[in-house]
């Protein structure tokens, strides 16, 4: 029979395991594989709708609208951020996997490979709809708009990736990017920056979101924007999150970054 102190104990046990020690779960190189299927997983739901707005857009004329091209990717973050965001930290950017690491909430040695997934995931995106819609992955791409040089595209894209990043490390700092508040956060925000920031650059945000459809539609004009201007945005956005809040490499900014997976589940001694 079960005494009130072995409940006390177990109870004590669950909170250590799950509250107070979570970095178990996410140090865990048993589960990494999880993580990477878990980014790929993401970014290819993100560059489905990211750039199957404009493939869409296309195919069917004049059926669906910029505004609904530019929010579709926010509401989509904020569902993958819900799904799984603890298991990977739903980072589904390069530029977000770096700013993590240069903040010290994210190994270095675990970037290279959140990278690589997250760039697969972007192609089979963009493989599917050529595929589907039959139309030119070119069109679900961001390229600098008629008129306006790299140089003006790099430096929206600098700024708004600025904005992303200091909101994912802002909601990050207490762990609220595993949940409902860093998903409305970030997905409002990419929602916000699309529907100002697109006409001149994209507002991709995001070199894998711009590679995938690139790669499968052979054009890579003006791709150093989308690495160059993410890359630097994403940097400031980690020198700016250390005036506000100081060094990273917390515990709440960590289980963020890195997820807090839990698959394993206790179970009681046989009688």
């Amino acid at each position: 029979m079960t005494t009130d102190t072995e409940v006390k104990e177990a109870v004590v046990a669950l909170f250590e395991r799950d509250v107070v020690h979570p970095a178990e779960d996410f140090q865990n190189p048993d589960q990494e594989w999880r993580r990477l299927f878990s980014e790929l997983y993401g970014t290819f739901f993100l560059v489905l709708v990211a750039a199957g707005g404009g493939m869409m857009g296309q195919a069917f004329p004049n059926t669906i609208s910029r505004t609904a091209a530019v929010v579709a990717p926010g509401l989509m973050v904020m569902g993958i951020i819900l799904f799984m965001g603890k298991i990977s930290g739903a980072h589904l950017n390069p530029a977000v996997s770096i700013a993590f690491a240069l903040r010290r909430d994210f190994p270095w040695r675990r970037v290279p490979g959140y990278i690589v997934v997250q760039l697969i995931g972007a192609t089979l995106a963009a493989l599917f709809l050529k595929a589907v819609v039959d139309v030119s992955a070119t069109y679900g791409s961001n390229y600098p708009a008629s008129g306006f040089s790299n140089g003006a595209a790099f430096w929206m894209e600098a700024i708004l990736t600025l904005g992303l990043v200091s909101v994912i490390l802002g909601t990050a700092s207490g762990a609220q990017n595993i949940g409902i508040i860093g998903a409305i956060g970030v997905g409002a925000y990419i929602a916000l920056a699309g529907m100002w920031g697109s006409p001149i650059s994209g507002a991709s945000m995001n070199p894998a979101r711009t590679f995938g459809p690139d790669l499968v539609g052979g054009d890579f004009t003006s791709y150093w924007v989308y690495i160059a201007g993410p890359l630097v945005g994403a940097a400031v956005a980690v020198g700016g999150a250390f005036l506000l809040r100081g060094t990273g490499g917390g515990k709440a900014g960590s289980t963020a970054a890195q997820g807090a997976i839990d698959t394993e589940v206790a179970k009681p001694d046989a009688p």
